[in-house]
């Protein structure tokens, strides 16, 4: 049997992060489209048995009933393919979901509940859904391989060795051990957006089927597979054509903003690409990000971040029988009598130092 196994597609999630280019998130919107019709273009050719979709396949809060729709009619196409939905935790299966108020295709199968047993011709399909927001104990515990000559495929959204989070959530938390226990042929998971491909691994995140922002480097796709009497065959597709990349610029020897701008203008800088550029080292001088990321022409940079150290010896300064040395003794006495943290002071006399 062939399979193709994505997660986390988002459809018409706002795209928050990534604002700060005018239209964004409206074009990011319309390659969501265009990736799931590449997946759906690859059923077809390769005549694929399943397509597994770990859950956030849409964000419930923002999704519309014309990209249902258009989700929907996509699916129509590949009537051959059996679609597998697990619903996660920002599309449950609850009342008001289009999962349970929309008249989807006949080859798809949604979960409906916390666990869930598919048996077709080729494989049994374990399969969870959210039916809230949060999932605190994992279905998973409660699952028993009914027939281990068959192949044994799970599909979940979940927190791969997670746990509940500093305020009480959980996500469907799942110990890789119970995985390995339960001895599935392939884990098909959702959740995690960043991809654990391996060749032939068993247990797989695909990843976010698109890259959301500079947290999410690097290539997105989908995961396609063949299991032949438990022997698993697997290859990681990238589908994304836009990558997300962070530059690092070193500034130690640069003296003021104009420089900066200059070499980051001059950068070779991958056109489809887009950047996130992180200044480093000893800097000379104040560096106002905001600034430098208002007065730069080239479109695919979308943020800047400093992550610079002060440039200036401050012990030696301190030292010096002059106003310089005497503003730095007085700046230090002042802020460590008050408990100010070490940045605070840093910045208090990086300022200081560059009007004198």
């Amino acid at each position: 049997m062939k399979f193709v196994h994505i997660a986390d597609m988002h459809f018409d999630s706002p795209f928050t992060g990534l604002n700060t280019l005018e239209n964004l998130g409206d074009i990011r919107r319309l390659e969501q489209r265009k990736v799931l019709k590449k997946v759906i273009e690859y059923c077809q050719e390769n005549k694929i048995d399943y397509l597994l979709i770990a859950g956030d396949l849409y964000e419930h809060e923002y999704i519309r009933k014309s990209t249902i729709e258009y989700i929907n009619q996509l699916f129509t196409e590949i009537s051959d393919t059996k679609v597998l939905i697990a619903p996660g935790n920002h599309d449950p299966y609850i009342k008001n979901s289009y999962y349970q108020n929309f008249a989807w295709n006949e080859n798809v199968y949604i979960c409906k509940n916390e666990l869930e047993i598919l048996s077709e011709p080729e494989a049994d399909f374990y399969l969870t859904a959210f039916t809230d927001f949060y999932c605190t104990k994992s279905p998973i515990e409660k699952i028993q391989i009914q027939n281990p000559n068959k192949v044994n495929i799970i599909l979940t959204h979940c927190d791969l060795n997670g746990s509940t989070d500093e305020n009480g959530y959980a996500y469907n938390p799942i110990l890789a051990s119970q995985l390995n226990r339960l001895k599935f042929d392939y884990v098909a998971m959702g959740h995690i957006h960043k991809t654990n491909f391996a060749p032939n691994q068993n247990i797989v995140y695909p990843g976010s089927t698109i890259s959301f922002g500079f947290d999410e480097l690097g290539q997105h796709g989908m995961v396609v597979g063949e299991l032949n009497h438990h022997e698993l065959r697997t290859e990681f597709i990238p589908l994304d054509d836009r990558i997300f990349a962070k530059y690092e610029l070193n500034v130690a020897n640069f003296w003021s903003k104009e420089e900066i701008i200059e070499t980051i203008e001059n950068l070779k800088l991958d056109e489809k690409t887009m950047y996130e550029i992180v200044l480093i080292g000893n800097r000379q001088f104040e560096i106002n990000p905001r600034e430098i990321f208002k007065l730069l022409t080239v479109k695919n940079i979308l943020k800047i971040k400093d992550k610079t150290q002060i440039g200036y010896d401050i012990e030696k300064i301190s030292k010096e029988n002059n106003l310089r040395g005497i503003f730095v003794r007085k700046i230090i006495q002042k802020y460590e009598n008050e408990n100010y943290p070490q940045e605070q002071i840093k910045k208090a006399l990086e300022i200081g130092l560059n009007i004198l």
